[in-house]
């Protein structure tokens, strides 16, 4: 039997991580030198908050979505890579689950995203563990020496310690490649889970990809609940 108030939990806490996602960057542009940039972020300011809050959450859905589009087009694409298509892909999911007609297929869709949150961190895996670079620790080696990101002189120094940057980059590789084990239970999914928090957070803290980090946590909720549903509920 399907737990309805749990599928409806997990999708309105996805909204909830999603609007917060949203807030941030938008905040981001406010000060931007085009009045239409400024014009429309601070729509999708305001959009944010009301499904933060549950307003109007399928016509707010859909015009995040259009202003979504609309960013697509005005930055020739997703201009910040990964975090933008995360956004996309989050909001489009939601957005198609208030206009479907019933709960069977409310789940496929939310299930979809969860898969497709878990072969995020796979396929990132898959291609460190392909690099040369990464499977030496160089890369790593590269973002701590030359990197333009705003990390501080201590943690530069660790571009001189390639060992412990050997060790950090397998525990990387190593992470993303065996995540898609932790949904076989779920007390390996919430710790797995919570790694991949604490590792956007650093991530976020020492080379300002912020963006990442809300926005990743807003597929969560969709990954719990299908673990769940697929091996406790049946």
């Amino acid at each position: 039997m399907v737990d309805v108030t749990h599928f409806e939990s997990a999708w309105r806490l996805s909204e909830m991580i999603l609007a917060c996602a949203f807030m941030q960057q938008s905040v981001e542009h406010l000060t931007a030198v085009h009045k239409a940039e400024r014009l429309a972020f601070a729509l999708r300011f305001i959009l944010s908050a009301m499904l933060l809050v549950g307003l109007f959450a399928p016509y707010v859905c859909l015009a995040l979505f259009m202003l979504g589009i609309w960013a697509l087009r005005r930055f020739n694409g997703p201009y910040n890579g990964g975090s933008d298509r995360m956004n996309m892909l989050i909001l489009s999911c939601l957005c198609v689950m208030h206009f479907l007609p019933s709960l069977r297929m409310q789940e496929y869709v939310f299930g979809y995203l969860a898969l497709q949150l878990v072969l995020s961190y796979f396929m990132a895996g898959k291609v460190k563990v392909m690099n040369p670079e990464w499977r030496s620790g160089r890369a790593l080696q590269n973002v701590f020496a030359f990197s333009a990101y705003p990390v501080s002189t201590q943690l530069r120094a660790l571009a001189g310690r390639p060992r412990i940057l050997w060790v950090m980059s397998w525990a990387v590789i190593c992470f993303e490649l065996f995540f898609p084990l932790a949904i076989l239970s779920q007390t390996t999914l919430i710790a797995a889970l919570c790694l991949a928090a604490l590792f956007h957070l650093a991530n976020a803290v020492l080379f300002g990809l912020n963006r990442f980090f809300w926005i990743w946590l807003a597929a969560f909720p969709a990954l719990i609940w299908l673990q769940e549903r697929v091996f406790m509920l049946g």
